[in-house]
């Protein structure tokens, strides 16, 4: 089996991480934060030594403005619906995941006004077009720092310039840049900060995360869910100490424990080497991707450079051609053929595992030219091997050869 669906959620996990979780129930399994005795304590030291580990890895200011949610949709919509109210203006990009997409347009018929900035055909956001949009009185600017459609790197330190001269909030949906490049809140001014944790922080699946900038007043953000918090509980209201008021209920330690073991090993191993490893194999797929559509087919006059990537005979493959303004992330398509149709052979046929389809960014297709039918996405992470990506290729070129 060859796992390439990285951007979905990493696959393998460092094998720290299920020991870390298993340490957690053995060693202690109380319920943090709910008693004194000594499993308690111990689940709580575990969740605030990854808080702490989180806010000094992402440059936020005080570990307790990490708020630990169950994936990065969960903290989007935390900082949205906590954020937003009916009047309120809001500006994304074109680019930007279902995840953001879905509680803006619920908030949209609420009486947010969503701005919505075209970028590119190949993902790039025009800085001047984000300003322009972006007018005073603006509450929020949100931004995709990464697609998981086309690997775009967003221009999120200028975002930060535009949202200051707005006088608006810069939130960041992270979910695919957080353990791939680096984050620094404060040098970038960003906000609020969105991540998964199980993505390319290599952490389990329910866990992520909201931080809070020093520029954000928590007493201004509404708690998404109320409930028990194991403090003030004299009082039948929400506590507003953080992290309480935004962690009702009993957390997964276990998961976070998890967690910052994969935070553990991204920074043993280093975010610059992590993505200098996940581009250099995401390159090698781009040209043998390349390779294999010129010699099914040349057009007469359509390869080359195109208006979202670059196409060579029955291939395309979309995002910026230049490697730096993209991550590993490799989206293409073949012409004649439906991308569920060669993810299935690919699967079925090979043990190649990718994702096919729209990714849960309908907004992006569009942008790119590919909805609906959307594209085979391949990405490679921190234990995809060369050798791996090479047998990728060569099942890829095999059902192009066979379903062609």
């Amino acid at each position: 089996m060859i796992y390439l669906d990285n951007a979905a959620t990493s696959w393998p996990k460092p094998p720290g991480v299920a020991e870390a979780m298993a340490g957690a129930l053995t060693r202690a399994g109380g319920n943090p934060g709910r008693a004194g005795h000594r499993l308690s304590l111990a689940s709580g030291h575990i969740m605030y030594d990854v808080r702490e580990a989180l806010a000094a890895f992402f440059g936020a200011s005080d570990p307790l403005g990490v708020i630990f949610t169950q994936n990065a949709t969960h903290a989007l919509n935390l900082a949205l619906h906590g954020l937003l109210r009916p009047g309120a203006r809001v500006v994304c990009t074109s680019m930007e995941h279902n995840g953001l997409m879905r509680p803006l347009r619920a908030l949209e018929r609420a009486g947010v006004e969503v701005v919505v900035v075209p970028c590119g055909p190949d993902g790039l956001l025009p800085v001047d077009a984000l300003a322009a949009a972006a007018t005073p009185g603006t509450a929020v600017v949100v931004i995709n720092h990464a697609s998981n459609v086309t690997g775009t790197i967003a221009p999120v330190a200028e975002a930060g310039e535009v949202a200051r001269r707005a006088g608006a909030l810069l939130l960041v949906d992270a979910a695919q840049s957080a353990g791939v490049l680096p984050i620094d809140m404060g040098r970038m001014g960003i906000d609020l900060l969105a991540f998964a944790g199980h993505k390319g922080l290599l952490g389990p699946s329910g866990t992520g995360g909201l931080l809070l900038g020093a520029s954000v007043d928590a007493g201004r953000l509404d708690s998404l869910i109320q409930g028990g918090t194991g403090s003030r509980s004299e009082q039948e209201v929400q506590p507003e100490d953080l992290p309480d008021k935004f962690e009702s209920g009993t957390s997964n330690f276990v998961g976070i424990a998890g967690l910052g073991a994969g935070l553990r090993f991204v920074q043993e191993r280093g975010v610059a080497a992590i993505r200098a490893h996940e581009m250099a194999l995401a390159e090698r797929l781009r040209d043998g991707l390349l390779a294999i559509g010129g010699a099914h087919g040349r057009g007469c006059c359509g390869d080359g450079p195109v208006a979202g990537g670059v196409r060579s005979g029955v291939v395309t493959v979309y995002g910026p051609v230049d490697p730096a303004r993209r991550v590993g992330v490799v989206s293409f398509t073949v012409d004649g053929l439906s991308v569920s149709d060669v993810g299935f052979a690919l699967d079925d046929e090979f043990g190649v595992l990718t994702r096919v389809g729209l990714h849960c960014a309908p907004a992006a297709h569009r942008t790119i030219g590919t909805l609906p039918g959307g594209t085979v996405r391949l990405a490679p992470g921190p234990f995809t091997t060369p050798a791996e990506v090479d047998k990728a290729l060569e099942a890829i070129a095999a059902v192009i050869r066979r379903l062609r």
